[in-house]
């Protein structure tokens, strides 16, 4: 009781960093104790506190923002844990903060570290889509490489598989379209690029892998009005 009410009132004080270190110490020397669970719930609200952007002192009249330090307790509360409720909420923290500060791809990687350590019930589900969300999210537009939606698509498509009520409740088919789009107009911006630069070969492959692929999508549309300008053009050169 010494301990955990030491712990309690730095907490109470507002001291997180020297809170924390009192907890750590007691769960160390008390693993069997019942306030075990109360400990780690008072860490959480800790760790909860710095994700949600809380500063932590670094020198005497320096602070910053204390997400890194955020994450790490979470962390460790995931190890002492290992199934328990909080490790699940303390694993899945981290991962919406980094969503809610645009860091995608680590996002992206804490959902598929927690679709592999829970890859069933709610927890699975809401990991599979978190994956998808993240790396939809973190494509940066046809100029750049197209594997992140890729893999939005195939993450989108196991969900929907695997979940059919739940895709139609949160409408994956219209994030499916959106990406479909999106890869149509990847492939019809290389098609452009190559007929800008005079390379009329290369753009007409392009724009016929966007009329195959995609015949219905307003990239598709672009394209055989490029086919078509192209070919009238060549027709006046001959003449």
């Amino acid at each position: 009781l010494d301990a955990f009410f030491e712990a309690e009132l730095l907490f109470a004080q507002g001291s997180y960093v020297k809170a924390m270190r009192a907890y750590d110490d007691f769960l160390a020397r008390y693993p069997k104790s019942k306030l075990y669970e109360a400990a780690l719930d008072r860490q959480y609200a800790i760790g909860t506190a710095y994700l949600d952007g809380r500063a932590k002192p670094v020198l005497k009249f320096v602070k910053i923002k204390g997400y890194a330090e955020g994450a790490k307790i979470m962390d460790r509360i995931v190890d002492k844990a290992g199934d328990a409720p909080i490790a699940v909420e303390a694993a899945v923290a981290v991962a919406r903060s980094y969503e809610k500060r645009d860091k995608f791809e680590e996002a992206y990687q804490k959902w598929s570290e927690i679709s592999s350590r829970w890859p069933t019930g709610k927890i699975g589900k809401d990991a599979l889509l978190g994956m998808a969300r993240c790396k939809h999210a973190a494509y940066r537009g046809p100029k750049y490489n197209a594997s992140d939606l890729l893999s939005a698509k195939t993450y989108y498509e196991n969900f929907k598989l695997r979940y059919p009520e739940d895709a139609a409740r949160l409408d994956i088919d219209k994030r499916l379209q959106q990406i479909n789009e999106q890869l149509a107009y990847k492939n019809f911006s290389v098609g452009l690029y190559y007929e800008q630069t005079g390379n009329k070969e290369s753009a007409h492959f392009y724009y016929k892998m966007v009329l195959d692929g995609w015949p219905e999508s307003m990239a598709a549309k672009m394209a055989r009005a490029r086919m078509v300008r192209n070919e009238q053009e060549s027709e006046k050169v001959k003449k």
